[in-house]
């Protein structure tokens, strides 16, 4: 019987993004590289607990959950996060940033100062800038002050986002258009905190980061992984928890979100058997993928 291993996620390190596995190992994912691996026969997926603990129970979670979490662990694993807005007497320093991932799509978030720009990697932020630095709870004031006058929200679905990657401007002075705009608006507007210090506009643009220039339109996306299933294709650009992977049918976007959970084994030359959900075509070359 091949050997099983279970995967915490994808991370992004300042070399690019990495698939991180259960029990400190990492496997670097430069452009091109191909990724192959299976899901074992008869496996479960079960659940990844909750804050750096087991499930008590093992649970058994859906293969169509991005946080392959159980209830309880899930709601653990809320009750300790920034954005479930219950730690008030966190200490550490925070920035509020503006974040751009397409034409129309510009949220306003928070993220501790420590983690750098790790949150908008992980988001697949396309472009940012920093609002200001302060204490949590001025952050959070903050973020919500900008939404209402903005009209921006807080929360973009990951399925907007990889609508538009293979679409995006051509050059990063139009790609920053939005948020450079919002940005002016922003630091203008009465009602900040006194502790929090507005930043300077200085946009980052992470379309080479992400592989975007030139990226192929998606022919589809992963659903779920299924126990005997495989996952072959060669890494064309990826971006937040998002792999595009080129292959026979076209570019599919693997979610390794959905990976999470599952006993994986290595995999040698084959095609992808997941459940794939088609878009739809709009050329005649792609009325044929898949």
């Amino acid at each position: 019987m091949a050997q099983a291993w279970k995967c915490s996620g994808l991370r992004w390190s300042a070399d690019g993004p990495v698939l991180v596995w259960d029990g400190g190992r990492s496997s670097a994912l430069p452009w091109g590289k191909r990724v192959a691996f299976g899901v074992a026969e008869g496996g479960a997926r079960t659940c990844v607990g909750a804050r750096g603990h087991a499930c008590a129970v093992r649970a058994v979670v859906p293969g169509r959950s991005t946080g392959a979490r159980c209830e309880e662990c899930a709601r653990l694993d809320r009750a300790h996060s920034v954005a479930a807005d219950t730690i008030a007497d966190d200490r550490r320093p925070y920035r509020v940033y503006l974040a751009w991932f397409g034409p129309g799509m510009v949220k306003v978030g928070i993220t501790a100062v420590e983690r750098g720009s790790a949150r908008l990697l992980e988001q697949g932020a396309v472009c940012f800038s920093w609002l200001g630095t302060g204490p949590l709870m001025a952050a959070r004031r903050t973020e919500e002050l900008l939404r209402a006058a903005l009209g921006v929200p807080d929360r973009i679905p990951y399925a907007e986002k990889r609508a538009v990657r293979s679409a995006l401007p051509a050059s990063a002075e139009e790609r920053v258009a939005e948020i450079a705009e919002l940005h002016a608006r922003a630091v203008v507007l009465g009602g900040w905190p006194d502790s929090l210090t507005r930043a300077s506009y200085q946009p980052v643009d992470h379309v080479g980061t992400f592989g975007l220039d030139g990226l192929p339109p998606a022919a589809g996306e992963v659903t779920e992984l299924v126990p005997g299933a495989t996952v072959h294709g060669e890494l064309v650009a990826a971006a937040g928890p998002d792999l595009h992977l080129a292959g026979g049918g076209g570019v599919v976007v693997l979610d390794t979100r959905l990976v999470t959970g599952w006993p994986l084994v290595r995999a040698g030359a084959g095609e992808l058997t997941v459940p794939v959900r088609r878009f739809p075509a709009v050329s005649s070359v792609q009325d044929e993928l898949f």
